[in-house]
């Protein structure tokens, strides 16, 4: 008798079902080589948010990002960009919640977010740099 994996034990979902699953996943998350494509190419039509701390911010981030803690994120400091900007948060990496609570609050302000999943530990595995360029900026 042949005996299953630990990984074929749960019977895999249905392709309609597998279908809808991925494609929500798609809605709620951009990776970083996507993010670092959309940066290169200059066709950035999003918000790239650090959402980590200022000191973390100072001492490395993503090319073009903007500094705001997740923590801060509230109407009065959005109030420069438009209702239907796109936002893509991140933070440290995998280990890290941040992202996850910045765009629960963006959300919750009825504003579009997605999260760049791997956060700096994913942008650095991909072989990417940080910046510590100052004409990126720390939001109000």
């Amino acid at each position: 008798m042949r005996r299953s994996s630990p990984v074929s034990e749960v019977q895999a979902a249905g392709s309609e079902l597998a279908q809808a699953h991925f494609a929500s996943l798609l809605a709620f998350e951009a990776d970083c080589w996507d993010t670092h494509q959309a940066i290169i190419e200059n066709t950035k039509d999003f918000v790239l948010l650090d959402v980590r701390s200022p000191e973390l911010f100072a001492a490395g981030h993503l090319p073009t990002a903007t500094n705001l803690p997740h923590g801060r994120i509230v109407e009065r400091n959005l109030a420069d960009y438009a209702a239907d900007t796109l936002f893509v948060v991140y933070c440290a990496g995998p280990h890290c919640n941040g992202a996850d609570k910045a765009a629960l609050r963006l959300a919750k302000l009825d504003r579009p977010v997605k999260k760049m999943i791997g956060g700096v530990t994913g942008w650095l595995d991909e072989g990417f740099s940080l910046t510590t360029d100052t004409e990126d900026r720390a939001a109000p």
